[in-house]
């Protein structure tokens, strides 16, 4: 009774009729047993003490004309010097249901409203039956400022169960969002992992294949050893790789572990040679520069910087046709770290492209955005480029959480072992 809105109650008629019943056997009782309070009630003080009653049927969808109404009843009921106590309970009701439903102003008006013209009806009449209802007003009063106050609770409760409502909402919403991102870094892992192994094997594969088929007279044993070996090496690393990744997806279950397994998960700049290596032996000119002197990486931008070259090699050795001549350069300037894949046609929609050119350069966007970088992939001078800025700051870490940091750039020195430059 105190958290319901009145207004949004169930069954209200039933409600009314239950409180008008009560409220009219209330006021006889008072009429019967309070001698000397007023003349006895005939006929029209009957008709006006029903109909006092009776308009608390009412008074919950229309609170404000029910009061005026009974105050126009009960004022020609008192001055007509009728049982004074009978209508007391309905007043008394009324004046709750006004303020428990409206403003507090409102409330307070109709309350010193209906408190002003009750005393002067009653010291016109008498002035000891005035006295006597100044020193009972405080009733009055206080009743409306019970409806005021319940009135207060009500709302609080209400805009307490909206805040739950709307965490719960944003609670569901968050573990969603967390859901279909974690489906797709899942789909970019394997993507990147299995595209890049199967590709590097398929080109192994039919090199061995074009040793045996053009000159089985004179078998190049060398040539077919090498592609099986690349072909071997492939499936060591993929198989390696591919359990670290089931590893790092069952760690995650609580969120201490998953923090924790993520740091000797993610791959970092120094792997990059062995895909270079990769690439060579599938059959890719391929030359590497690597330039981070004096900079800290974050190791989710070294990831996703891993990932990106991964993924354009694949490409390159994919669509650019024989002996694919490629140039991979990461190197941190202006706050980032810069990653530029540059080939002779090695994408999707270049040489030899098939219809479909799949997600890979979609996968691509996606590593970059995931932590705060850009990246822009086309053709360029005859070929394709695949170039993204990945920052240096963690993304969504403010600079200053870290003091060691450069505020301009969010650079700090490597340490010892940090220094990276390289050319391969």
């Amino acid at each position: 009774m105190l958290n319901r809105d009145p207004l949004d109650a169930p069954n209200p008629l039933r409600t009314d009729l239950v409180v008008t019943g009560v409220v009219g056997v209330l006021g006889l009782l008072l009429a019967l047993a309070v001698p000397g309070d007023g003349n006895s009630l005939d006929a029209p003080g009957w008709a006006m003490f029903a109909a006092v009653t009776t308009s608390l049927l009412w008074r919950r969808r229309h609170p404000v004309p029910v009061l005026l109404v009974m105050v126009v009843l009960v004022g020609t009921y008192h001055a007509l010097d009728y049982s004074h106590a009978a209508t007391t309970p309905a007043t008394m009701v009324a004046l709750y249901t006004v303020a428990v439903t409206g403003p507090p102003m409102r409330a307070a008006l109709l309350g010193v409203g209906t408190v002003g013209i009750t005393l002067t009806v009653m010291f016109l009449l008498n002035t000891d039956r005035g006295l006597e209802m100044l020193r009972t007003s405080g009733w009055i009063i206080a009743v409306v400022v019970i409806g005021m106050d319940v009135r207060v609770y009500r709302k609080y409760i209400a805009a307490t169960v909206e805040r739950a409502e709307r965490a719960e909402r944003t609670r569901e919403e968050e573990a969603a969002r967390r859901v279909a991102e974690e489906r797709l870094r899942i789909a970019r892992d394997l993507h990147d992992l299995l595209a890049h192994s199967i590709t590097l094997i398929g080109v192994q594969t039919s090199v061995a294949s074009h040793v045996l088929t053009v000159s089985p007279d004179r078998l190049d044993r060398a040539a077919i050893s090498q592609a099986l070996d690349g072909i071997s090496d492939t499936c060591r690393g993929a198989r390696s790789e591919l359990r670290t990744t089931l590893d790092v997806l069952r760690a995650a279950g609580t969120a201490e572990g998953e923090e924790g397994t993520w740091g000797g998960a993610l791959p970092d700049l120094s792997a990059l040679p062995g895909l270079v290596e990769a690439a060579r032996t599938a059959g890719a000119e391929t030359r590497l520069t690597v330039r981070t002197e004096g900079v800290r990486v974050p190791p989710v931008a070294e990831a996703a910087a891993y990932r990106i070259v991964q993924e354009s090699l694949t490409n390159a050795v994919r669509h650019a046709g024989p002996a694919p001549r490629v140039r991979v350069r990461v190197e941190t300037r202006a706050g980032a770290l810069h990653v530029t894949v540059t080939d002779n046609g090695g994408a999707p929609g270049g040489k030899g492209a098939p219809v479909d050119p799949g997600y890979g350069i979609v996968g691509m966007r996606e590593r970059a955005r995931s932590v705060g970088g850009t990246l822009d992939a086309g053709p360029f001078d005859d070929g394709f480029r695949v170039a993204a800025v990945l920052p240096l700051r963690e993304y969504g870490d403010a600079a200053e959480e870290d003091p060691e940091r450069d505020p301009a750039y969010g650079e700090r020195p490597a340490g010892p072992g940090g220094r990276r430059e390289s050319v391969v």
